[in-house]
């Protein structure tokens, strides 16, 4: 996306980095530069909020659950390899964190089957 107009940060510059903006993983200096960008582009401005609004939104229904370390890790080193252009996702990351979640649960309730049977 692109609004069109020339500006110091490109559109897709910002946009591209745009959830590192968000959480607030980028040196201040970039960080800046987009607040700059922000002011002067307004569909930039408005994907912004619409990503706030949702990343808000996930936090408030989903921010309760505790994630397993290593389906974090997984899932932090899967987006890394993505963000550096080395693997192509066959599926969302999402979907794969939703899959590998499902698959231990299904693991822990078989186990606590297979001990309550047992005892």
């Amino acid at each position: 996306m692109s609004c069109g107009d020339p500006h110091e940060t490109d559109c897709s510059e910002v946009l591209d980095h745009l959830y590192e903006f968000l959480d607030r993983e980028m040196p201040e200096v970039d960080s800046a530069k987009f607040k700059e960008h922000f002011d002067d582009c307004s569909p930039c401005l408005e994907k912004y909020g619409l990503e706030q609004a949702v990343k808000k939104l996930v936090k408030r229904c989903c921010g309760h659950d505790d994630v397993p370390a290593d389906l974090r890790s997984k899932v932090m080193g899967r987006i890394e390899l993505i963000r550096a252009g080395e693997a192509v996702p066959e599926q969302s990351v999402m979907e794969q964190a939703v899959a590998e979640q499902q698959a231990q649960e299904a693991d822990a309730s078989a186990r606590a089957t297979r001990t309550t049977e047992s005892a």
